[in-house]
């Protein structure tokens, strides 16, 4: 949000400096980001002095071109060529010295310097209002008046300066502060107490409200013309003026240069008077063309069924029946708190108008801006809930600026109330003990009076022990005493509180293996494989879950976003897969093609569809995900480059199983779900704990991806189960050696090596030691659908050196398991 410093300081009679002042406002909470001077005219006039033509002949070398001797208060006189016609001896005029930079209306800036014109030497230029953006244009130079001395500051002639505009990072609890108003009301508080200790300025006047027009908001707008609020939930403030006989022209140009400055750009008088009160005290205004308004009613209510607005931008809006809106007796005249329309707005022809001054339910002009897409001044104040005491206030104000800058009469007001007990604000009891207790030390006990006094926060009552506040209703997030205790230490100065001689704490030892530690050992094993952390959001798009079948995702299962920064974020996340890929897909229209990616991130579900009056539920999945794509290794001279494969994603995945402790427990299954083209199941006991594969060239293309890419997706809970669980014994070298058999086994195609393993590990859970794939064959010299596995068996007793009989009768035993288990028989 930005706010003119020169604003802020006709709030506030204060000398310090707008840098000195953002560091107040910073240290009391509004965190101030940014700087800027902005000129009332492009340039400000710099360089630019008053001068008088002491002398003014026709230059020798050319008919329409003068020789001017001009006096700008220096040791001597300038000599300027000039071509205007109106030149003249004893003209005060307006002189760019060398050096200056002129902004033209039309065309490029320009600097001046000396040079010679048809041979004269010439040391500056005399103006037009053209080419310094004011005055009067003439079709020549500036006359100004005699009175001037010559030498003068032109932007004093002019009364042009410069403002310095503040941005502040304004967060979504500190309402107060969404006009000039309630930045000068802080900047004052922060001031007189010190909150940065260089800066203190006592005797600082209580900053007030902007007067108004005395308005008599119960003589109502006439006996044919009448208010109704039919949503006073939504709408329980509703004031509004008539004024006729308004003249629309621009406004004067100091509230233009206010508006420009804040990035507003001035449109007529009535326009800007609302704008220009919207800044200043954080309340949004509305104006009418009174005449358009049809059947003699105004309606806040509730859009109807079908119901359609054209808006201010010109776009055709669709309403909701969610919508307030302001109405006539036909239509919709403006989305609350939002969007006016195009067709009811101030014109150059109104000679009426009807201002409207109000307070919207917050959540009601949120969800209608968001399901419209829209974000205006208004929208941005009301959400975050306006002050309700400033509605009649800013309605005064605006009528005021109008009748100064427009004329006319005002004929006619109204105010409409529902509920409004709340307005009062909140009333809370603080305990001194308390107070002391959460900032760390004892305070004095009348600094903290007068902070509650700068911050408007009321003492109704007191006694030894604790205070009893009344809470401005501006403040409608202070509702607690630990909230005023905030409210008095960011105004006391967060860095004024002592730092204690010692803390005490008490040391935790923790239970089994610190989860942030696993996890920081198995990213450190990833990276040291070449892998590359990414983050990525938790919102999605909907149309990525849409149409796939597997069993992780469904589209039913989706936890929608009420009110979606866009149509790209509207739902959370079931899979980390596509925001990999889309990272993917960034990264190779950077010409990065070959990458390995991880990610630790969450998945969200909604696993209850609300049916039969039941209650949805929720799930929230922690997962470890890695990508690759591309090349296996950078291209070098002695080793061909080679693409990643599933083999390149399954080591990836076996070596963060490997240092869990469990790669030895796990089983794979083909995974036949919508998200791979190909690709396994882990198995861990009989529960699934991940998968990889090759990712269906559906969702890449999806995503913006054209190569292969390989993903692999290990759930964090059991991971960390099983490493909790994880035992180490040390064992001494074997003694005894090992032995191996080679098995030439004969089974179906499309028989699973796993199977194979597991079988004989249960047949011969003491002395097999370790199973093995080493050759597969397919060829004519076997069946048709059959193919051959070569397996080695390594078998190893630790107490004693195994004889032939012993491993005949292992080997028998395990061939018999297997046999049995997949159908498998030795070639």
């Amino acid at each position: 949000m930005k706010v003119s410093y020169r604003k802020i300081k006709e709030f506030l009679q204060t000398s310090v400096s707008a840098n000195h002042a953002a560091a107040v406002l910073t240290a009391t909470g509004l965190e101030i980001e940014g700087i800027d001077v902005i000129d009332d005219v492009p340039g400000g006039l710099r360089g630019l002095v008053v001068g008088e033509i002491t002398q003014c002949e026709q230059h020798p070398n050319a008919d329409r071109l003068k020789c001017c001797k001009v006096e700008i208060g220096a040791e001597a006189p300038l000599d300027i060529v000039c071509g205007a016609p109106n030149a003249a001896t004893g003209l005060k005029v307006v002189v760019a010295t060398v050096g200056a930079e002129l902004f033209p209306a039309e065309g490029d800036p320009f600097k001046i310097k000396k040079g010679k014109i048809r041979g004269e030497v010439s040391m500056g230029m005399l103006c037009g209002a053209e080419e310094v953006g004011v005055g009067t244009p003439n079709g020549g130079i500036i006359e100004l008046d005699s009175k001037w001395a010559a030498g003068t500051l032109v932007s004093e002639v002019f009364e042009v300066g410069s403002d310095e505009v503040l941005e502040i990072g304004l967060t979504p609890n500190r309402n107060d502060a969404m006009g000039h108003l309630g930045v000068a009301r802080d900047l004052r508080a922060g001031l007189l107490h010190g909150t940065v200790s260089e800066f203190v300025e006592d005797g600082l006047k209580k900053v007030e409200v902007p007067s108004g027009e005395n308005i008599d908001f119960g003589m109502g707008l006439g006996s044919n013309f009448e208010i109704k609020v039919g949503a006073k939930d939504l709408a329980p403030i509703y004031t509004s003026v008539r004024i006729d006989g308004v003249e629309i022209k621009p406004s004067p140009q100091y509230a233009q240069r206010f508006l420009k400055a804040l990035g507003v750009s001035p449109i007529n008088n009535i326009v800007d008077a609302t704008n220009y009160v919207l800044h200043e005290m954080g309340q949004p205004l509305h104006a009418f063309d009174f005449e358009k308004i049809k059947g003699g009613e105004l309606n806040v209510r509730l859009a109807n069924n079908g119901e359609t607005i054209t808006t201010l931008d010109g776009e055709k809006r669709d309403l909701d029946v969610a919508d307030l809106v302001i109405a006539d007796a036909s239509e919709a005249m403006c989305i609350a708190g939002v969007f006016g329309s195009e067709k009811h707005g101030v014109s150059n022809k109104t000679k009426s108008i009807l201002i409207e001054s109000a307070y919207f339910n917050p959540v009601s002009v949120r969800k209608s801006a968001k399901r419209h897409g829209l974000s205006t001044d208004a929208s941005f104040r009301f959400e975050r809930q306006i002050d309700p005491n400033l509605v009649k206030s800013a309605a005064e104000r605006a009528t005021k600026l109008i009748l100064e800058w427009g004329g006319g009469t005002v004929v006619g007001a109204d105010e409409q109330k529902g509920d409004v007990d709340w307005i009062k604000g909140h009333v809370v009891e603080l305990e001194w003990a308390m107070l002391n207790r959460l900032i760390g030390q004892e305070l004095e006990k009348a600094r903290v009076k007068s902070i509650l006094d700068s911050l408007d926060i009321e003492i109704t009552s007191e006694d030894d022990t604790k205070l009893t506040l009344n809470i401005p209703a501006y403040r409608s997030d202070v509702t607690r005493p630990a909230d005023v205790v905030e409210e008095i230490l960011r105004i006391h100065g967060f860095d004024q509180i002592d730092i204690p001689s010692r803390i005490t704490s008490t040391l935790e030892v923790p239970v089994g293996p610190d989860r942030e530690d696993i996890l920081f050992g198995l990213a450190s094993t990833l990276v040291a494989r070449g892998f590359n952390e990414i983050m990525s959001n938790s919102l999605t798009k909907a149309e990525y879950v849409e149409g796939v079948e597997d069993d992780d995702i469904n589209a039913s299962a989706s936890v929608v976003i009420l009110n979606p920064l866009s149509g790209d974020l509207s739902v959370m996340r079931q899979s980390l897969v596509f925001q990999g890929i889309e990272v993917i897909a960034r990264n190779k229209s950077h010409r990065v093609a070959d990458l390995k990616l991880f990610e630790f991130g969450r998945s969200y579900q909604k696993i209850n569809d609300g049916n039969n009056g039941s209650t949805d539920s929720y799930k929230e999945t922690e997962h470890l995900s890695l990508w690759v794509t591309g090349k296996k290794h950078p291209e070098n001279w002695n080793e061909k480059a080679q693409d990643v494969g599933l083999f390149t994603i399954k080591d990836a995945v076996f070596s963060i199983l490997d240092q869990i402790g469990i790669r030895s427990k796990i089983s794979e299954l083909s995974d036949e779900g919508g998200l791979l083209l190909e690709g396994n199941q882990i198995i861990l006991g009989v529960k699934p704990i991940g998968r990889f594969g090759q990712v269906h060239p559906d969702i890449t293309n999806m995503c913006g991806v054209d190569e292969p890419v390989f993903w692999a997706d290990l759930l964090i809970k059991p991971l960390l189960k099983s490493r909790k669980k994880r035992k180490i014994v040390a064992t001494g070298l074997p003694k005894f050696p090992s032995v191996r058999r080679d098995l030439s086994l004969i089974l179906d195609k499309g028989g699973r090596f796993e199977e194979i393993k597991q079988a004989a590990l249960k047949a011969e859970r003491k002395l097999l030691k370790e199973v093995t794939l080493f050759d597969v064959y397919e060829g004519d010299k076997l069946e048709e659908g059959k193919v051959s596995y070569a397996v080695s068996l390594v078998l190893q007793d630790e107490g004693k050196t195994l004889n032939d009989k012993q491993i005949d009768k292992s080997v028998s035993r395990i061939l018999e398991a297997i046999t049995k288990e997949t159908g498998a028989v030795l070639r």
